[in-house]
């Protein structure tokens, strides 16, 4: 017992050491960039970073599948865009109650959706993702319709307004590295542990005493609330958005993203939002059949990589280091 909580605290100071070197190469990135393409094309990597981190919670951890996320990713836009539009309200505030609209919204669905299992649960996600998607392309005095919501106040900090690639930079990865921190936290606690049991047989997880019902409408919940911030960050990054960015494509395109990196790994989720953030600078010549690109990642990564990305340099490691261990046997022996 003595050895198992050693092993337990050993491995959560290597997590905290790994995450303290994450984050200072992080908030170094801007001190080595010249040109602010780069740095606002990287500002998009951090918001989509949490989003996938967010999906990740659901899909990796607890193994529940959803194909309307980025529907609560518009919410969180379109609370913070309509407000702060309307009304001259700190944006900071909006976005905690973008968070608690988000949250409560998922928790009250999460009790009947997360009833289902498999593709049956896929199509409920998909449809509330696409109910969503319909009230912001209607209601237009509201939503502005499919022209777009404009003139979306940028945030700030007293005197510090984030109106630059620099600045949104900092804003959009301190929350970033406060999500990722959360969710390592949470994979390594008891609600973690009992999580990875619920993903890998919810019956064995029902038999040792987890209340697999709650705590899937908890993470869902959980899940939620953090694409709202996301979603309240872009709106006042853009300054302005469209319901096309909350639709049905973005939400494959994120799952694609959790899929690439590696299920279950919170560094995965930065991976393949980085990729897939910046893949589409280099498939402007495929214009609308994108989707199709995404498609084929995901089939493929799923055949031959299934633990994404991750997974696959994490094998390809163990296998290096058990030649290297044969070879020094072998030399040792001659």
């Amino acid at each position: 017992m003595f050895l198992k909580k050693q092993n337990i605290m050993t491995e959560k100071r290597q997590q905290i050491l790994v995450f303290f070197i994450f984050a200072t190469a992080v908030l170094m990135v801007p001190l080595f960039l010249k040109g602010s393409y780069l740095l606002n094309v990287l500002v998009f990597v951090g918001i989509n970073t949490m989003l996938a981190v967010a999906l990740n919670l659901l899909l990796g951890y607890a193994g529940q599948i959803s194909l309307g996320h980025a529907a609560f990713f518009g919410i969180g836009a379109y609370i913070s865009g309509i407000i702060t539009t309307r009304f001259p309200i700190d944006p900071f505030l909006i976005i905690i109650l973008a968070a608690f609209c988000a949250g409560v919204l998922a928790f009250v669905i999460g009790f009947p959706i997360l009833k289902l299992k498999g593709h049956y649960l896929a199509m409920a996600t998909l449809g509330f993702g696409v109910i969503l998607y319909i009230i912001f392309n209607e209601t237009v005095d509201f939503t502005g319709g499919p022209s777009g919501l404009s003139s979306i106040p940028s945030l700030h900090i007293g005197s510090l307004v984030f109106d630059n690639d620099w600045n949104n930079y900092y804003l959009v990865w301190v929350f970033t590295l406060a999500v990722m921190l959360l969710s390592i936290n949470l994979f390594q606690s008891r609600i973690g542990r009992a999580l990875r049991a619920i993903h890998d047989s919810e019956v064995a997880a029902r038999v040792m005493g987890v209340n697999a019902r709650v705590l899937k409408v908890q993470i869902f919940t959980v899940s939620a609330v953090i694409s709202a911030v996301a979603g309240s960050l872009y709106a006042h990054i853009m300054t302005f958005i469209a319901p096309a960015s909350f639709g049905f494509n973005f939400s494959v395109e994120l799952l694609t993203m959790v899929v690439i990196g590696g299920l279950g790994s919170i560094y995965g989720s930065f991976l393949g939002a980085a990729i897939l953030t910046m893949l589409p600078e280099f498939l402007r010549v495929f214009q609308d059949f994108d989707i199709i690109v995404y498609g084929l990642m995901l089939m493929l990564i799923t055949m031959f990589m299934p633990g994404g990305l991750v997974g696959g340099m994490q094998k390809m490691a163990e296998i290096t280091v058990a030649k290297i261990r044969k070879m020094k046997g072998k030399n040792a022996q001659a």
